[in-house]
């Protein structure tokens, strides 16, 4: 595909990014990144999670999931607007607390946070491929050792599989295309976010109206709370259980990675801050309330077919798929597939994207290789961070210890949607001279409330998985003496 017409060197300097991404790419890319193939599987964890609390408690985790994402949006506005530059929550974390801080968050987004979810999407990818190609194995071909992480069930195989090599190729293939241009890039962004949310709308649609089984819904509406204790005990479970939920809806805050190359920011961060994660939550919401509009919510793990086994024991999780079989029948394998296929490739175009923007602002400040903070002199992309995060990711999808540090790093990720709050409280009490074309909606009250419910999962996480959030603290953790030890190269160094 020939790249497209970018502005002519003469009129923007080489050292600038080129402003191409419009009002709808931007919309575009907060729901392409956030849709991913999460709301197609977690809620069958979460119906477990829940489950004598009834299908009432799976719907609440989705809307205090989306009242959250929408808040936490709304809140990074008036940083968006208020600079608009590359990096994004790397810079309001530098600006709003200290650069130690928007180191640590680069670091762990390098490390696992953007790579790691890169190498989750791109083997989901190759794994609904392997439905329409059955030749595609997840079968090891070429091992290369085997290791154990702690909390891990089973050791994980090292090595190449006929999945694993098309999850690198889809990885490499995007990579090379987000170098060509942002222009490009913003355009296939949006191509795919319109096809994903079509796919979504129309399971909800056809749940919720042509396909919807209402004895099936009848049962489920009647014990809509089930039988558990609604007192304070249900909070850690209703906590823990929104996990899934929350890294479904995770990844809205990429488009502020971009801001540099996005038109007219102070006006379209905000926008599409405020429309993609409403128009997303919404349909994840609805999505679910398909759901139990048309599979029980209770099942048996033995189940023989999508109906016996419900929401809580869909066969690998797959309550999409399952859904889509009792509408379509045999040919609901495919139809989702095809489904999926679109919604990861298109995340995995907006993550691609994005990502590199921040190490390019690192790179800037002298806290990551010097050469990641140049610009293609034809293309206006930061080539290196790009090669970089490929070079990374497909690592991970070679170990296969994508799905562990992603369960290790939950805990990480919301400290720094906590810690980059705090940074808009902060700047509002040492700066009150910054222009704030837009302040957060609700200010200080909803801030403050995102907030506390950020810091209650926290704790909950703390008490429920003390492993998982430890081993994310301690990825953090390892970023404090690199921090010092990149300050002191960058020192040493002549200017």
């Amino acid at each position: 595909m020939a790249a497209p017409a970018q502005a002519p060197a003469s009129t923007t300097s080489s050292s600038e990014f080129i402003r191409g991404i419009g009002p709808l790419a931007a919309i575009s890319l907060v729901v392409g990144s956030m849709i991913g193939s999460g709301i197609f599987i977690v809620s069958a964890d979460i119906g477990r999670q829940v489950g004598e609390w009834g299908p009432g408690a799976l719907l609440l985790v989705w809307v205090v999931t989306g009242a959250m994402t929408v808040t936490g949006a709304l809140a990074y506005a008036e940083l968006a607007a208020m600079m608009p530059r590359a990096g994004g929550q790397y810079v309001f974390l530098r600006e709003g607390l200290s650069p130690l801080a928007g180191f640590l968050y680069g670091w762990t987004l390098f490390a696992v946070i953007q790579t790691g979810t890169i190498a989750a999407v791109a083997v989901a990818f190759a794994r609904f491929l392997s439905v329409l190609m059955p030749g595609l194995s997840p079968d090891v071909f070429l091992p290369l050792g085997r290791i154990h992480l702690p909390g891990a069930a089973d050791a994980i195989q090292l090595g190449l599989s006929p999945q694993r090599v098309v999850a690198i190729a889809s990885i490499l293939l995007l990579t090379i295309i987000n170098i060509r241009g942002v222009t490009l890039g913003a355009a296939i962004q949006t191509v795919f976010s319109v096809a994903k949310v079509g796919a979504v709308a129309v399971l909800v649609i056809c749940g919720l109206t042509l396909f919807r089984q209402p004895e099936i819904a009848a049962a489920n509406f009647s014990n809509l709370w089930g039988t558990g204790d609604w007192s304070l005990a249900v909070v850690p479970i209703l906590g823990a259980a929104m996990v899934g939920s929350l890294f479904a809806s995770d990844a809205w805050n990429n488009v502020t990675f971009a801001a540099a190359e996005v038109q007219n920011p102070s006006r379209n961060l905000p926008r599409a801050l405020a429309i993609g994660t409403g128009t997303v939550s919404l349909l994840y919401i609805l999505a679910n309330v398909a759901y139990v509009n048309i599979l029980p919510f209770h099942g048996d793990p033995n189940g023989v077919d999508a109906l016996s086994r419900g929401i809580q024991y869909a066969s690998q999780d797959r309550v999409g798929t399952a859904a889509i079989e009792v509408v379509l029948g045999a040919g609901a394998a495919t139809v989702m597939a095809v489904a999926i296929l679109l919604s990861t490739f298109g995340c995995n175009n907006g993550l691609i994207l994005s990502g590199p923007r921040v190490y390019y602002a690192m790179a800037r400040d002298h806290l990551f290789f010097e050469r990641v903070g140049t610009l293609h002199p034809i293309y206006r992309t930061p080539v290196l961070g790009l090669i970089a995060q490929a070079i990374w990711a497909s690592i991970l999808c070679v170990s296969g210890t994508y799905g562990q540090l992603l369960d290790y790093v939950i805990f990480a990720a919301l400290v720094f949607y906590f810690l980059t709050t705090l940074a808009l409280f902060r700047l509002r009490r040492l700066r009150p001279d910054l222009p704030r074309p837009v302040k957060a909606f609700g200010y200080p009250v909803l801030p403050a409330l995102y907030m506390l419910a950020v810091g209650a999962i926290m704790v909950i996480l703390l008490v429920q998985r003390p492993l998982y959030t430890g081993c994310g603290l301690a990825i953090v953790a390892i970023g404090i003496p690199v921090y010092f030890l990149w300050r002191r190269s960058a020192a040493s160094v002549p200017a």
